[in-house]
């Protein structure tokens, strides 16, 4: 099993020398300042309170509610500009270009591969077995050791499905790299979150964000969630201001409103469940897998018909035939009940 020392000396060794920017605001947290440091427009011209200062590099008093809803350390959090954000930090932090590698379980989200690309780091790919579970196994006995980070999207996307937790522990405690759980969707999920874990396994990284469950894409926060010290170096190399005023006052006022986001949840759940139900009624559905997100997966008799058809009529889904595994596959977000309602009573209208 890695130590916090065994994580530590995976980080690049110009990440490490590196000095970080330095902002003034990080130096004083008392109130009442006369802010003279960053040369801002000293005016508040704009319906919006502070908005014309930056923001608090490090967001502290967001991550302070943050860390008591989920029973952690602010310490332990990382707010980026969506999750994307953390895990294009990730790849820049551990990964050296054109040298080291990360793996993904395939099918998977479609950007762990682009950052990789995007910072000249190649990808070790491992398919899911047929129930779309992750072959522990298979991957610890085939891994390069120049694959510094793991991805697994946890619910996965397309495919919807919950990885078992001991097969997760069992790649954590004996992987020599980093695990970055991707837990976009578990808020959906009836399983718990394996951010319990970050204080037994030094080498997980957990990222979660508050585009889905809770309502805020249009804000782009995301959080990682690991041990201080890989916190740390993600911090390290951000911008010094990530997130701006607006978003963090909408994570705010949606934080003190916790009931809101868990009443919505329970309502796209059980629209999920009616959708799924509606859609194997149509003769082209040959499947509909199970599902622990916002979002089904579909096995139809032709993807690529059904998705232009129902561009045709204004409608917008994925067609996910070009992934592994899944021939023939569109994944459909749930959306609102009349929404649902237009999709089917669309499809309904196909010959196929």
């Amino acid at each position: 099993m890695m130590t916090i020392e065994n994580v530590t000396s995976l980080v690049r060794p110009n990440i490490v020398s590196l000095k970080p920017y330095s902002s003034a605001r990080g130096e004083f947290l008392g109130d009442n300042k006369i802010l003279l440091d960053a040369n801002e427009n000293p005016f508040e011209m704009w319906d919006m309170e502070n908005i014309n200062r930056y923001p608090d590099p490090l967001q502290m008093d967001v991550k302070q509610r943050i860390a008591s809803i989920k029973g952690i350390k602010a310490e332990e959090i990382f707010i980026g500009n969506g999750s994307d954000e953390a895990v294009d930090l990730i790849m820049r932090c551990f990964c050296e270009p054109a040298i080291d590698r990360i793996a993904i379980f395939e099918p998977t989200y479609g950007m762990y591969s682009v950052c990789a690309t995007v910072n000249n780091i190649g990808v070790e790919k491992f398919l899911l077995k047929d129930d779309f579970g992750i072959d522990a196994d298979d991957f610890l006995s085939k891994v390069s050791n120049s694959v510094k980070v793991a991805f697994i999207c946890n619910p996965n996307n397309p495919t919807g499905n919950i990885q078992r937790i001991d097969v997760i522990e069992k790649i954590l405690s004996q992987f020599n790299g980093l695990v970055v759980v991707d837990e976009a969707y578990i808020d959906f999920c009836s399983d718990e979150s394996v951010v319990k874990l970050i204080n037994k396994y030094p080498n997980l990284i957990v990222i979660q964000t508050f585009s889905k469950a809770w309502g805020l894409a249009g804000a782009r926060i995301g959080l990682a969630i690991a041990n201080y010290q890989v916190i740390s170096f993600l911090n390290k190399i951000k911008f010094p201001y990530n997130v701006g005023v607006p978003s963090l006052q909408l994570l705010r006022n949606a934080l003190k409103n916790k009931s809101v986001p868990r009443k919505f949840i329970q309502q796209i759940v059980s629209e999920r469940e009616k959708l799924k139900e509606k859609l194997m009624q149509l003769p082209f559905i040959l499947k509909v897998y199970p599902s622990q997100t916002n979002f089904l997966l579909a096995k139809t008799k032709d993807a690529k018909r059904i998705h232009s058809y129902l561009l045709e009529n204004n409608i917008v889904v994925r067609n996910r035939s070009h992934e592994p595994l899944c021939s023939n596959c569109i994944r459909i977000t749930v959306g609102t009940p009349a929404e649902n309602q237009i999709l089917i009573e669309t499809l309904k209208k196909l010959n196929l």
